[in-house]
């Protein structure tokens, strides 16, 4: 990951607020960002959360 937080925590407010704010979708993001959603979703996967593409956002 090159534009995003490393630290779990720190990486789901991030996500969430770019999702809430700028994008329609996780693949969205990732795309305009040249990130791994694969990445993303593993790394927010091993503190709990997962993506809930109806409410775009990890809960």
């Amino acid at each position: 990951m090159n534009t995003l937080p490393n630290d779990p925590a720190m990486l789901l407010s991030a996500v969430n607020m770019k999702l809430r704010d700028f994008y329609s979708d996780l693949g969205a993001l990732c795309a305009d960002l040249g990130e791994s959603r694969t990445e993303i979703e593993e790394k927010l996967a091993s503190i709990g959360y997962t993506y809930d593409e109806k409410a775009n956002r990890f809960a």
